[in-house]
């Protein structure tokens, strides 16, 4: 695609001596900051694929212990006596 960019003054200036800093052509340089700023059309499986590294390369048993937190702390920080964890519904709903 081509896009013609009508920049203010100051904007060109800056972008031209940025390029040059760097040794790059000033339309390269704009590629690549388009491409870093701009959000990818696969944020969900770059989300996805992050989440499952955490979860391969995690300490199983820092893991059940965080989740024996987590889950103790939200059952004891509640208004309601009733349990959102009981424990005889462990290993059959959650």
């Amino acid at each position: 695609m081509t896009l013609t960019l009508n920049l203010p003054q100051a904007l060109e200036q800056r972008l031209k001596h940025e390029a040059e800093r760097q040794g790059l052509p000033a339309d390269t340089l704009t590629l690549q900051l388009l491409d870093q700023y701009l959000p990818s059309k696969d944020t969900g499986g770059e989300l996805a694929k992050l989440l499952h590294s955490w979860i391969e390369e995690g300490d199983a048993q820092e893991q059940k212990e965080t989740a024996e937190f987590l889950i103790r702390t939200l059952d004891e920080d509640r208004l309601s006596d009733r349990l959102l964890f009981p424990p005889e519904l462990k290993g059959v709903t959650w």
